[in-house]
């Protein structure tokens, strides 16, 4: 298990099958990973993922694997037994998934654990909360990613959360390039993207203005 450590979330890649239709998932994430992603998050869900359980459990494990090759954390979304099963780095839970106490009370001392948060009382309560690592804080701009996203929150929004947040954030929903410099001005310590990488022509330029965007880097 690695530990975690806030550098992580500076160019954060989230993908499932749903985000590459027609593409092979893997061959996206080795392109991710050679372009340089300091953190993966394996997030395959909804009525557009090109897989059954079966098959997203060996998808999942193959990537699990190709992370620790890299030596770049491995995340799932949501799902408290694939990430046991496959001894992922991290978990990331939304406000609607399992209780996050449960979570920590179960799977704390074997990853680390981020939170969604989209608005100030999520945040707060957050804070009180012993055992989170960082905070995944959107949508700032309006995505096709998520069916079920928050209200966006834009950069006014995000920076209220950065302040109140007493772990690092990273930034999430709808950003492109263009968008990193504002966001890192947010104080934020990274952004974690979807479309932005998978549907990129050049990996390793979209990963480099990621990794050059001056990020907040909170002490570990």
């Amino acid at each position: 298990m690695q530990k975690f450590n806030p550098r992580i979330l500076q160019a954060y890649f989230i993908c499932g099958s749903q985000d590459v239709p027609g593409l092979d998932l893997v061959k996206v994430v080795q392109q991710a990973l050679a372009a340089g992603i300091t953190a993966y998050q394996f997030r395959d869900k909804g009525p557009h993922s090109s897989y059954n359980m079966d098959q997203r459990a060996q998808v999942a494990a193959q990537l699990r694997e190709l992370c620790q090759k890299a030596q770049v954390p491995f995340i799932v979304d949501d799902d408290v037994q694939l990430a046991q099963t496959l001894q992922a780095d991290g978990l990331h839970l939304g406000q609607n998934d399992t209780a996050i106490q449960e979570v920590i009370d179960k799977v704390g001392s074997q990853m680390f654990i981020g939170y969604s948060c989209s608005n100030l009382t999520e945040v707060q309560a957050a804070n009180q909360i012993a055992g989170i690592a960082y905070y995944g804080c959107g949508p700032v701009f309006a995505t096709q990613s998520k069916a079920d996203a928050n209200p966006v929150i834009g950069l006014n929004g995000l920076q209220q959360l950065v302040q109140t947040a007493h772990r690092p954030v990273v930034a999430i929903g709808g950003i492109t390039s263009g968008d990193l410099p504002a966001i890192a001005a947010t104080k934020a310590a990274g952004s974690a993207v979807i479309s932005m990488l998978a549907q990129s022509s050049d990996y390793p330029a979209t990963v480099q203005q990621m990794l050059q965007t001056p990020w907040q880097v909170p002490a570990n």
